[in-house]
């Protein structure tokens, strides 16, 4: 699936079994959130703490997922065609930081 289907297809759903969007602020408190599950499980699995009960039955793969959807739920709502966006990001970092990160000496 290409980022332009994956726009397309959450727009399908959102305007077919989800009814509509929610407006782009609940969706930005949304997206917060999801991305808050996502560091409780890196914290708990890759990190120092311990998992709670609460825990049981979240998966990484499948918070990701709901980080990308709320992304991809607020590219639409905005006019943002995120291929485009992320073929001009590539090209700022590498004009910006194809040589520094080459001379950090942390990197190496």
């Amino acid at each position: 699936m290409t980022i332009k289907q994956a726009q397309e297809q959450v727009d399908q759903w959102i305007n077919t079994t989800g009814v509509r969007y929610f407006s782009e602020l609940t969706n930005m408190a949304i997206l917060t959130e999801e991305v808050g599950e996502v560091a409780r499980i890196m914290a708990r699995k890759y990190g120092e703490q311990s998992a709670k009960t609460s825990d049981t039955g979240k998966e990484l793969p499948d918070e990701l997922a709901d980080v990308l959807w709320v992304l991809l739920c607020i590219a639409n709502q905005t006019g943002v065609d995120l291929t485009t966006a992320l073929e001009k990001n590539f090209e700022k970092k590498t004009a910006r930081d194809s040589q520094r990160h080459r001379n950090n000496e942390k990197l190496k």
